[in-house]
């Protein structure tokens, strides 16, 4: 088991949008449009994963999660029940209190109200009034599977309006520094440079297709 409590700085992410990072990572680190933010506008979302998974109709290892979790960190749970609340407004609450970043969650919660009013960012699929079980016991801080997207303890999990990009922790400082390359790229490119440079690409591939004005 990966210890979650082990990752450098992870801050640098936080300007990073997850259109740049998707476009390095591909679309298996991407997480499935279902898991949305649940109140906004959310800032952008950055931390280290603290990975729970709950069978369906239970939530009690995320219960657990909230209490093991490291300040900083981003709880990811594997659920996929939409019948049963993983969470609600107190969870939340004691989960910001003792400084979670925030929630991402392949299923549900209750009491949006009381989470939009506290501010914690919570990234699901939907809202149900139904609390979850808490009888079955697993492990943390394992691989999961969120939203079709692996998550292992300590990866990198960017979170914003556009979607959740997952980023591996053994290639957090290739990503960085791609993700900044090419931001500064795209930041000393002026409107008329990219259409110059679009147009002419998309003329040649029209031309390659056998297109005909």
């Amino acid at each position: 088991m990966t210890d979650a409590t082990d990752f450098n700085d992870f801050t640098d992410f936080e300007d990073i949008p997850t259109t740049t990072l998707a476009e390095l990572l591909g679309r298996e680190r991407v997480m499935d449009i279902g898991i949305r933010p649940l109140w906004g506008p959310l800032p952008r979302l950055a931390g280290p994963a603290f990975t729970v998974r709950c069978p369906p109709g239970d939530n009690l290892m995320l219960h657990a999660a909230i209490y093991r979790a490291a300040p900083d960190s981003i709880v990811v749970v594997e659920s996929g029940d939409l019948d049963h609340a993983l969470a609600g407004g107190n969870v939340c609450a004691i989960a910001q209190r003792r400084g979670i970043a925030g929630f991402v969650l392949d299923g549900v919660i209750r009491d949006l109200g009381e989470v939009r009013a506290s501010g914690f960012p919570v990234f699901a699929r939907g809202v149900i009034p139904i609390p979850g079980g808490k009888k079955t016991v697993l492990p943390l801080n394992e691989r999961v599977s969120c939203g079709g997207a692996t998550v292992h303890a300590g990866d990198i999990v960017v979170a914003d309006e556009e979607g959740i990009v997952v980023v591996p922790a053994d290639r957090r400082a290739e990503i960085l520094a791609g993700a900044r390359a090419r931001l500064e790229k795209e930041s000393a490119e002026t409107l008329d440079d990219w259409e110059k440079a679009h147009r002419a690409r998309v003329d040649e591939l029209l031309r390659a297709g056998g297109f005909e004005e």
